[in-house]
């Protein structure tokens, strides 16, 4: 994670399905005529949205995130375009600025304001509202929890009457702010340091503004923002139990008439009860997969043609595995090994009590090898 190379930008693109998109990042520039700019997350690569685990589907465009990447591991089969390496120092012209095409385009972690904050260990401190017709400016610094040394630089931020704000499990908006007499009607009011969590986005900006952005979200209290982290949670859960958990191949121990031993690492970033349904003796599936994640091999699904078997251990390596490692290793037994299934590859694993369902055509390929298949070409649409 030290090595990484860190940025931070406006979601403008998502193509879920090949876990690939851009971003349009902040430089010194003008922020608005900033080109998209191309990532890929790596196979490990960990989302996160509202401080839990996500998949880039569930992040809206808009969401400003901090990105964590390097450059692409092997720029032959890279998902996105390979940048000059020293593209990321160079001045994009027209008030652009430099540092807005960084080649470090393969992500790690993608996560938004909150789940960066929670990370950090920071928070927001408000410390005045200008507002008129439900809508303003908010001025505000993010500073340590524990306490800033008072160098934090003062950021003005927009708000309008859809920013949603939540405080212990009520949904409000500015109007019931105001209503409440928290917040003035119009006006100036002080906020005195108040400490919150904010959703932030961009939105194109009046009176010539280089870069200002705006409030999705403001979280008040630690209940709030918990509630928010658990509905995502909720909702990744029944996402990896359906698309079931991606994982690296370690070895490969090879029997007779197809029999095979493989070792596993699961990957991280997941919800604990995730990894808990993973016990020695439970009958699985294991199924190869891109390093976009999707199934391969397989003409109806992944489990047209995955290899069956036997957990035979789960084990935990001791000390703090690196991000986008959980740790866990399994060793599983099959009588039917697959060509994708070999060490230094990507594989999704369903452990038995995962419902078996069948998942969109654009989340699985007939032959990895394609490359046709993996990123069409307009050639898919049908003729009128």
């Amino acid at each position: 994670m030290d090595k990484a190379h860190t940025y931070r930008g406006e979601l403008v693109f998502v193509d879920h399905a090949n876990r690939r998109g851009s971003i349009r990042v902040q430089g010194s520039g003008m922020f608005f005529r900033n080109d998209p700019h191309p990532f890929a997350m790596l196979p490990y690569g960990i989302v996160r949205y509202h401080g839990a685990p996500a998949d880039l589907r569930d992040i809206p465009l808009g969401t400003v995130m901090h990105v964590h990447a390097f450059l692409p591991p092997d720029p032959k089969t890279s998902a996105v375009p390979v940048l000059a390496l020293d593209s990321g120092k160079k001045d994009a012209n027209h008030n652009r600025g430099a540092g807005i095409f960084p080649p470090e385009n393969h992500v790690l972690l993608l996560e938004d304001e909150p789940s960066h904050c929670q990370r950090e260990g920071l928070n927001w401190k408000l410390k005045e509202i200008e507002i008129k017709d439900n809508a303003g400016l908010l001025i505000a610094t993010r500073e340590p929890k524990k306490g800033g040394d008072g160098k934090a630089t003062e950021e003005k931020l927009t708000f309008d009457a859809a920013t949603r704000v939540w405080r212990g499990r009520e949904s409000l908006s500015i109007e019931d702010l105001v209503t409440e007499g928290a917040w003035p009607k119009h006006g100036k009011k002080a906020l005195n340091g108040q400490s919150v969590l904010l959703g932030i986005t961009w939105r194109p900006t009046p009176d010539g503004i280089f870069t200002r952005f705006h409030v999705s979200d403001i979280w008040l209290d630690d209940t709030a923002m918990q509630r928010a982290a658990k509905n995502q949670t909720e909702t990744h859960k029944a996402f990896i139990r359906s698309r079931w958990m991606p994982a690296w191949i370690d070895a490969v121990e090879y029997g007779k008439f197809g029999r095979a031993t493989v070792t596993a690492t699961l990957f991280g970033g997941m919800d604990p009860s995730l990894y808990a349904d993973f016990t020695k003796g439970t009958s699985t599936m294991m199924n190869a997969v891109e390093n976009t994640l999707k199934h391969t091999h397989g003409a109806y699904g992944p489990a047209h043609m995955c290899s069956r078997g036997t957990l035979l251990e789960v084990t935990k390596t001791p000390g703090e595995a690196p991000l986008g490692s959980s740790g866990i290793q399994i060793r599983f037994e099959t009588d039917l090994i697959i060509e994708g299934i070999r060490p230094t590859r990507v594989v999704r694993i369903r452990p038995s009590s995962w419902p078996q369902v069948q998942v969109p055509r654009e989340e699985y390929l007939q032959d990895g090898a394609n490359m046709d298949e993996r990123f069409p070409t307009p050639a898919i649409f049908p003729k009128y």
